[in-house]
């Protein structure tokens, strides 16, 4: 399940309550961590090589890992073990940085948010089709010329569903939800594993690739693709904007800081052996031409069954994720136009309406009028910048960039220095500093080869065309 898919009514539970331990939060993270972008991973390493993919996925792993410890000493103020509980990470920044930097931190998480559902719309679409060529190949034969589809129409089709789950209430505190999300995300990941690693076994067991990654005719695009591999990368290791949330399930005693500190280092070395595992397989499977999306790149025709299954995974996890979400965002704008509008009837009204029924049970189903229209207009327009940016790699890159410093490194170091007090000047401040520096230089350069990616396939391909 991809990053924040998990999510907890955290003010709902009472102390007394939250029983979770070091392993229900290990399997949390990595159920958050683990998701559709393993899919680019084999990619990635293809653009980086066979030295320099391996270690900077380790080292975005360690980034992470280190961030995470200074997020889990944030969880209560102003002290880690017997202060006051934050229930959510925007809570943090309010307590340890002010109200300054809650708009910030707003702004950083809900845009990461809405992007995250355009790059699931893409990925859904990017799976659907899939499943047709897939079959259509398997049926016709590989020669078949009329196996195509248009990215657009499942585009619509995935629209009109998440429209429909949108009006049901509440969706994402389902426990099913997670349970199905997390199930298929590991469903499709591991099958992923197992298609590269038979293909490995299928040319003998010759390892693929090149050390110093693709060669492209131009240094100038191999730069660009090495600078989105290094957002693709930072998308599959994000995870700090529900540790707050995460830890918040923990009993205590122990101090939840220190639970989830060991939380967090078993779960990231966990999906840190599984990105290498996959990433490394997938180059050494398919070399230099490794597919972008390694489910739908025409990477894999049989066992049809076998794909259709993963395909229909992904299909699956991120119909539910994509509520999970979306359900933020609309909460945060039906408050806003709610108390913009306090006395508007059509945006405080809710009708009852009863469907009879037959072969089920008869239902009462309530009705807001604000909450059809506005949702059903969020859904469109992300639907619509997704047909108008069907591109998997850049898509995801550029999430990952944009969430990566800001949410993972900028404001969990600014609250770490901020807890100890410590002093601009001071070695330790210098050496945060050095490190969320380097941090904001990636991403920036992460989003200018995402940016790069979409502009380029904007001029070389239509737009409504799904491309990995």
């Amino acid at each position: 399940m991809d990053r924040r898919a998990v999510v907890y009514d955290a003010e709902a539970v009472d102390d007394h309550e939250r029983q979770g331990t070091v392993w229900t939060a290990t399997s949390h993270i990595v159920a958050a961590v683990v998701g559709s972008g393993v899919l680019a991973l084999a990619w990635t390493v293809a653009q980086l090589g066979w030295v320099v993919g391996p270690l900077v996925l380790v080292g975005f792993s360690c980034v992470t890992y280190y961030t995470s410890t200074l997020l889990a000493n944030c969880y209560r103020y102003p002290d880690p073990v017997t202060g006051t509980a934050n229930r959510e990470y925007i809570d943090a920044v309010r307590c340890y940085l002010g109200p300054k930097n809650v708009m910030l931190c707003g702004c950083a998480q809900y845009v990461n948010l809405w992007g995250t559902l355009v790059g699931y719309t893409i990925t859904a679409s990017a799976s659907m089709i899939a499943v047709k060529r897939v079959n259509c190949f398997h049926r016709e034969g590989y020669g078949a010329g009329d196996c195509g589809a248009s990215g657009s129409t499942y585009m619509v089709v995935f629209g009109v569903f998440q429209l429909l789950l949108s009006q049901l209430p509440s969706l994402h505190n389902i426990a099913w939800l997670s349970v199905v999300a997390v199930a298929t995300s590991f469903g499709y990941s591991f099958i992923s594993l197992g298609l590269c690693a038979a293909k490995w076994a299928s040319h003998g067991g010759e390892v693929r690739g090149t050390l110093a990654g693709a060669d492209l005719d131009f240094p100038r695009d191999k730069a660009f693709n090495v600078l989105l591999a290094l957002g693709n990368i930072a998308f599959s290791y994000t995870f700090a904007d529900v540790l707050i949330e995460i830890q918040d399930t923990l009993r205590s005693p122990p101090a939840e800081n220190k639970t989830m500190k060991r939380a967090s280092f078993y779960g990231l070395s966990m999906t840190t052996v599984f990105y290498l595992l996959l990433g490394c397989t997938g180059y050494a499977a398919f070399g230099n031409d490794a597919p972008g999306n390694i489910l739908t790149g025409f990477a894999f025709y049989e066992p049809f069954w076998l794909v259709d299954i993963a395909n229909i995974c992904v299909i699956v996890h991120l119909i539910g994720a994509y509520q999970v979400f979306a359900q933020p965002i609309f909460a945060r704008l039906e408050s806003y136009v709610a108390c913009q509008w306090p006395d508007a009837k059509f945006i405080n009204a809710t009708y009852y309406v009863r469907l009879p029924g037959r072969w089920w049970p008869a239902a009462t189903v309530a009705v807001a009028p604000m909450k059809l229209v506005l949702r059903t207009i969020i859904i469109m327009f992300t639907t619509l910048v997704a047909m108008l940016l069907p591109f998997f790699n850049a898509v995801l890159g550029l999430i990952g960039a944009l969430g990566f410093w800001p949410l993972s490194v900028y404001f969990p170091v600014s609250m770490h220095v901020a807890r100890l007090g410590i002093r601009r000047g001071e070695p330790r401040w210098w050496s945060l500093q050095a490190m969320s520096f380097v941090c904001l230089l990636i991403s920036i350069a992460a989003s200018i080869g995402s940016v790069q990616d979409i502009v380029h396939n904007l001029k070389a391909a239509a737009p409504f065309k799904t491309v990995n």
